[in-house]
C-alpha cells in the first residue's frame, strides 16, 4: 500500500483519500494539483475501483497521459483500461457507441480544421456571399465566430455587439452562412469539433437509458482544470454524475477559480463558483501550500487576489523563506521601459539560463519595443502568444511603405505594396516596376488609368519622400493613416487589434531622428535559427504562460488601459478576469518577480506621450509588499515611493465593500461550508455597478441603479442627502458633492481630487 500520509501534505492527503463525493478541490497556483490527482487515481484503484470504472477528463490528451503514466508507476498492476482524455475524445467515443437518432444508420465523421474551411467556403460560394467584397470576413474568421457562438452559447448578433461591432453590417449574411453550414453538416452526417459536446448532451437528454448506462459503468469521475469548462461541459459533468437523479454523484473536480482566464474561449468561472450549490453536500478542500514561489512573491499574489469580488477564500503559503523582494519599477515612458527591461535581462543572464527568464504582458503588441531592444543587444528570444512585430502581415505592409519612401526602387517592397490592390498579380507588378524604372511615360499613363489605386499610393509616397526631415514618428503616422482603409478592407475580422499594433510601431519610431535608422533597427533581427534551440529568453502573453513557470519573471506595461485593458472597464466580469490574469502572471515566478509600469504612453492622436496612471492592480497593493523604484531622466533608478498617493491600500479596484463579496469559505474543517452568497448564489445587488446602458435616459426615469431603483430616484436621494458615498473602479471610494446634468455625479476622491463621472460608472452607497 502507498503511504499517502508521508507523501502528501495534509490538504493533498485529504483530497486524495476522501471517500465522500461529490467534491471540489480548489488547487491554488503551484500547490501540487497534478500530484494530488495522480495519488487520487492510485487511491481509488487501491480501494477497489477498477481502472475501467474511472473516467478522467482533462483539456489536453498530453495531460491525461502524464497523469495516468504517473499513477501507473505507483501501482504494481498499472492503470490499464482507465478512460482518460479530453471532453471531446470522450464525447466521440460515446457517440460512436450510441448513435444519435438523427444519424439513423448512417456513419458519421468528424471534420478537421481544413475540412471545416472547405465546407464553409462551399456554403459561402453557394450563397454568393462576399463576392467582390474584400471587407467580408475571411472564412477562417467566420469559423472562429461560429465556434465562439457555440461555446459561449450566444446569438451571433449578441456576440458581434460585444466583440466585433465593426462586423454588425454583415450580421444577416453571416447568420445565413451559419445556418447553411449547420444544414450541410446534418445533410452530410459530419460533425465539427464543437458539435461533439452538444451532440453528446442531446443524446444523454433524449436517451435516459444511455445516461444510466454510463453512470452505472463509471464509479469515479475526475475533472481537471474545472475553472476552464464552458457551460455545456459543466452540464455534461452534472448529467454523468447523476446528481439530478438523486444519486451520490461520484465526481471530483479540481481547479482554481483564480486562474479562470479563458472566457474568450467560452469558459465560465461560474461553473467552479457554483459547484457547491449545483452539487449539494459537496466537500470542498483547498490546496494552499505553494511549492514554486518565494514568500515575497506569494505575498503580492495574495494581495492581488484579496480584492477579488468573487472567489474561494485561500491564502497561498510556502516553506521557502528566502527570496529577493518583489520590485516595482516605474519608468518614464513605454520606450524607456523597454530599455530598462532589456538591461535587466542582460544582468539576469549572469545568474539564470535564458529559458529561465520570462517577460510577460497582457497583449502581444506590448512587447514590440522590447523586441527591438533585445535585437539591438543580440539577446535571443522566443515569443509565445502573438506574432513578432516583423512577422505580422500588416506590420510588414507598413514597413514596405516606409522602405519605398527611402528607396523607391526597393523591388520586394514594391511587389508587396502592389499585391495589396485588386487586379494586380506578379506579372503586372513586374511590368509596372519596369515601366517606373525606365521612366516610360506612355506605358505609365496606361497603367495609371488601369490601376489608379496603386498609383495613388505611389503619389502619396512621393509626397512623403519630400518631407524626410520630418520626425520618423510623424512619417510613420502618415503612412499608417494612408494604409488604414486597406487595413480595414484586408482584415475586417480583427481590424481594431491590428490597428493597435501599427500605433505601437509608430510609438517605436518616436525615439529616432532619422527614418532610415529606425527601419534599420526594425530589420536588425537575424534570420530565425533552428527552432529546436531552447536557450532563449521567453516573451509571452499571460494567457500563453498559464501552466508554466520560470526562475525570473518580469511583468511589463502595468498601466491603466493597458492592463487591465480599457474594454474590461465597462464590464465587471471582464475586469475580474483581468485581475485573475494578474494573479496568474505573478504566480509564474519562482525566485524573482519584477513589475514595470510606464509613467507615460505614446498617444497616436497627438503623436507625443501622454501621462499614464498606474494599473489599478498596482494601486491596490500594500506598499510594504514591494520595493519601489522610480526612473530619473538620466535613466537611473532610485528608491522612491510610487504607490500610495494618499490612497489607502485596498480602497480601489472596484472591490465590493466588506461583506458583499461573493466569497466561498473553502472547507478547512470536516465536510464543507457553503459560500456566503445571497440566496440566489450571486453577489449582493448593492455591490453591483450601474450597467453602462442603464442610464441612457436618466431624466426620463427608465434607467435603474444597481439595486433596481430608478436612476432619477438615486439623484433625488443624493439631493436629500440619503446617498453621499460612491465607488469608482480607478479612484476608489469618494464623497458625492452633487450632480451634473442628467447623468453625471460630482465626487471628491482622496488623492485624486474632484471628478465629474457618468453615473453608470459608479457604485452608489449610503452615508
Amino acid at each position: 500500500m502507498i503511504e499517502y500520509e508521508k507523501l502528501l501534505n495534509e490538504a493533498q492527503y485529504k483530497a486524495a483519500t476522501m471517500a465522500e463525493v461529490p467534491a471540489l478541490i480548489v488547487a491554488g497556483a503551484g500547490s501540487g494539483k497534478t500530484r494530488t490527482i495522480v495519488y487520487r487515481l492510485a487511491w481509488l484503484i487501491e480501494h477497489g475501483v477498477l481502472p475501467t470504472q474511472i473516467l478522467l477528463l482533462t483539456f489536453t490528451r498530453k495531460a491525461a497521459q502524464e497523469m495516468m503514466r504517473r499513477a501507473g508507476d505507483l501501482l504494481p498492476g498499472g492503470v490499464a483500461g482507465l478512460s482518460g482524455g479530453t471532453f471531446h475524445s470522450f464525447a466521440y467515443s460515446v457517440l460512436r457507441q450510441y448513435r444519435p437518432a438523427w444519424l439513423e444508420d448512417r456513419p458519421f465523421t468528424v471534420m478537421d480544421s481544413a475540412d471545416q474551411l472547405g465546407v464553409l467556403k462551399e456554403c459561402k460560394d453557394a450563397l454568393l456571399l462576399g463576392k467582390g467584397d474584400r471587407a467580408f470576413p475571411k472564412t477562417q474568421a467566420v469559423i472562429g465566430l461560429i465556434s465562439k457562438c457555440r461555446n459561449k452559447e450566444m446569438r451571433l448578433e449578441e456576440l458581434l455587439k460585444m466583440e466585433g461591432p465593426h462586423l454588425l453590417a454583415y450580421e444577416q449574411d453571416l447568420q445565413k452562412l451559419m445556418d447553411a453550414y449547420a444544414e450541410y453538416k446534418r445533410d452530410k452526417a459530419v460533425l465539427d469539433y464543437d458539435d461533439l459536446l452538444f451532440e453528446l448532451e442531446a443524446l444523454l437528454m433524449s436517451e435516459p437509458g444511455v445516461a444510466r448506462s454510463l453512470r452505472a459503468h463509471y464509479r469515479a469521475i475526475l475533472v481537471d482544470e474545472y475553472q476552464d469548462t464552458n457551460l455545456v461541459q459543466a452540464r455534461l459533468v452534472r448529467i454523468l454524475s447523476g446528481i439530478d437523479e438523486g444519486e451520490a454523484g461520484p465526481v471530483m473536480v479540481v481547479g482554481d477559480e483564480a486562474q479562470s482566464i479563458y472566457s474568450f474561449r467560452g469558459a465560465t468561472v461560474s461553473n467552479i463558483l457554483d459547484f457547491p450549490h449545483l452539487f449539494p453536500g459537496a466537500a470542498v478542500v483547498t490546496l494552499e501550500q505553494n511549492y514554486r514561489s518565494t514568500r515575497p512573491i506569494l505575498n503580492v499574489a495574495n494581495c492581488v487576489l484579496s480584492h477579488a469580488a468573487e472567489g474561494y477564500r485561500k491564502r497561498l503559503f510556502t516553506e521557502r523563506q528566502d527570496g529577493e523582494p518583489v520590485r516595482l519599477k516605474q519608468c518614464i515612458s513605454d520606450k524607456s521601459q523597454a530599455e530598462a527591461v532589456a538591461k535587466r535581462i542582460e544582468r539576469l543572464l549572469e545568474t539564470y539560463p535564458p529559458d529561465e527568464i520570462a517577460v510577460l504582458f497582457r497583449s502581444g503588441y506590448q512587447s514590440y519595443q522590447l523586441e527591438m531592444q533585445l535585437n539591438q543587444r543580440g539577446v535571443k528570444y522566443r515569443k509565445y502568444g502573438g506574432l513578432k512585430y516583423t512577422e505580422a502581415a500588416h506590420v510588414k505592409d507598413v514597413i514596405a511603405y516606409l522602405k519605398l519612401v527611402i528607396n523607391p526602387m526597393d523591388y520586394p517592397s514594391f511587389l508587396r505594396l502592389a499585391a495589396l490592390f485588386r487586379g494586380i498579380g506578379p506579372k503586372t507588378s513586374q511590368r509596372i516596376y519596369a515601366s517606373l524604372g525606365a521612366g516610360d511615360a506612355k506605358a505609365l499613363a496606361r497603367l495609371r488609368k488601369k490601376h489608379a489605386e496603386l498609383f495613388q499610393e505611389l503619389d502619396f509616397l512621393n509626397g512623403i519622400r519630400g518631407r524626410l526631415k520630418s520626425s520618423p514618428s510623424t512619417l510613420v503616422g502618415e503612412v499608417v493613416e494612408q494604409y488604414d482603409p486597406l487595413l480595414k478592407r484586408l482584415y475586417p475580422e480583427n481590424y481594431p487589434k491590428r490597428r493597435t499594433d501599427l500605433d505601437e510601431v509608430r510609438s517605436m519610431a518616436a525615439g529616432y531622428g532619422d527614418l532610415d535608422l529606425f527601419l534599420a533597427d526594425l530589420m536588425l533581427e537575424s534570420p530565425e535559427e533552428d527552432e529546436r534551440e531552447q536557450g532563449r529568453v521567453v516573451l509571452s502573453t499571460i494567457h500563453s504562460a498559464k501552466g508554466l513557470e520560470w526562475n525570473a519573471v518580469l511583468l511589463i506595461d502595468l498601466a491603466e488601459n493597458r492592463f487591465p485593458t480599457r474594454y474590461s472597464l465597462y464590464r465587471d466580469d471582464l475586469y475580474e478576469e483581468e485581475r485573475r490574469l494578474m494573479y496568474v502572471a505573478c504566480t509564474r515566478a519562482r525566485d524573482v518577480l519584477e513589475l514595470y509600469a510606464p509613467a507615460s504612453l505614446f498617444d497616436r492622436t497627438s503623436g507625443g506621450s501622454m501621462p499614464a496612471e498606474l494599473s489599478p492592480f498596482l494601486q491596490e497593493l500594500d506598499p510594504s509588499l514591494v520595493e519601489q523604484w522610480s526612473e530619473g531622466y538620466g535613466g537611473r533608478f532610485a528608491k522612491r515611493n510610487v504607490l500610495g498617493r494618499g490612497r489607502a491600500p485596498g480602497v480601489g479596484g472596484f472591490a465590493a465593500p466588506a461583506g458583499t463579496k461573493r466569497m466561498a469559505q473553502a472547507g478547512r474543517g470536516e465536510g464543507s461550508q457553503l459560500p456566503a452568497w445571497d440566496e440566489d448564489g450571486r453577489m449582493p445587488e448593492r455591490s453591483k455597478p450601474l450597467a453602462v446602458d442603464e442610464l441612457q435616459a436618466v431624466a426620463g426615469g427608465d434607467s435603474a441603479d444597481a439595486s433596481g431603483t430608478p436612476a432619477n430616484e438615486v439623484f433625488e436621494d443624493i439631493a436629500k442627502g440619503k446617498i453621499s458615498r460612491c465607488r469608482h473602479r480607478m479612484f476608489g471610494r469618494g464623497k458625492i458633492l452633487g450632480v451634473s446634468g442628467t447623468d453625471k455625479i460630482v465626487a471628491d476622491f482622496p488623492g485624486y481630487g474632484v471628478k465629474t463621472i457618468v453615473a453608470s460608472y459608479l457604485l452608489v452607497e449610503g452615508k
